[in-house]
């Protein structure tokens, strides 16, 4: 049987309801009815005629790519730039979790004077704008640059780093990082220190304290991260164009070449393909923590 609500909680519902109004006005505007247009490119012609050559264009274009012994060699061309760009997102997602995950945790469980002082220095670097963040270590890294000029100065070689795929990930590492830490230290913030003794005292390791306690509290925040940067990071383009020397095209860099190109059907297809290969990803990895997590550690 239904509970019958009363005038005060009528009330409050429509104030909620009256609340999320902006909100909800905001999110169609902005984000599905931008969507609802990539989409509807991305399945049109320029007659705006349903079609599907978009998508299929992806998957089927090939392109000739000259080898190192002069001989060329046939590549689905999208496919390698789809690919190229996830194996850097995923490694600069990897490496933004091992560096902030043990710096959230060291953050959570110090005082409130020393976690104000960490959250500043973290927040520091994006109060700049990100082209400059990028030029910086474009003038880091270039061989006549600051980490050269380093080398030289306490008698090491230089080393090339500029135009290279390690370039790249440094600047994704950089520029996502904070992406990383903030929503993990928000979690761990709130984990009760209670469990972590308990399982001290029952004789569980450090490292068990961390496998069967941490760990498991702290998914959320780890899927959450890990969900911040990896979107930003597998799109990005501007570090692919400065930091990699404009010698690897990474998917972002397709996409904004058939934009300026005015292609904006085939963009939009590339777009949407991106966007539903990271909306299966993102599923998946909550339906199997969520699964981790209800089945005990």
């Amino acid at each position: 049987m239904t509970k019958k609500l009363t005038r005060n909680e009528r009330r409050v519902a429509r104030m909620d309801h009256l609340a999320l109004g902006p909100y909800s006005l905001w999110a169609i505007i902005f984000i599905l009815v931008p969507l609802v247009f990539v989409a509807y490119y991305a399945f049109t012609d320029n007659n705006f005629n349903f079609t599907l050559d978009n998508i299929l264009r992806f998957f089927t274009s090939t392109s000739q790519v000259l080898q190192a012994d002069g001989s060329s060699k046939e590549i689905y061309t999208y496919l390698v730039i789809f690919w190229r760009s996830l194996k850097l997102a995923v490694i600069s997602t990897l490496i933004c979790l091992v560096m902030a995950y043990p710096l959230a945790y060291i953050m959570a469980r110090a005082e409130e004077k020393v976690q104000k002082t960490f959250m500043t220095i973290i927040m520091i670097p994006m109060w700049m704008n990100f082209l400059i963040r990028t030029y910086a270590w474009m003038t880091i890294l270039q061989d006549t640059g600051i980490l050269n000029n380093f080398l030289a100065l306490i008698h090491l070689p230089g080393i090339h780093i500029i135009g290279t795929e390690a370039a790249v990930v440094i600047g994704m590492v950089y520029d996502y990082f904070p992406y990383m830490v903030l929503p993990l230290y928000s979690i761990m913030a709130k984990m009760d220190v209670k469990l972590i003794e308990a399982a001290r005292d029952l004789g569980c390791s450090s490292a068990g304290v961390l496998r069967r306690v941490i760990w498991p509290l702290s998914l959320p925040g780890v899927i959450n991260g890990v969900t911040m940067v990896l979107i930003p990071s597998i799109s990005t383009f501007y570090i692919s164009q400065k930091l990699g020397d404009g010698k690897f095209f990474l998917i972002g860099d397709a996409i904004e070449g058939q934009y300026v190109a005015n292609n904006l059907h085939f963009a939009a297809a590339m777009a949407f393909i991106l966007m539903v290969v990271l909306l299966v990803c993102m599923s998946l990895m909550r339906i199997l923590t969520d699964r981790h997590v209800e089945g005990g550690v």
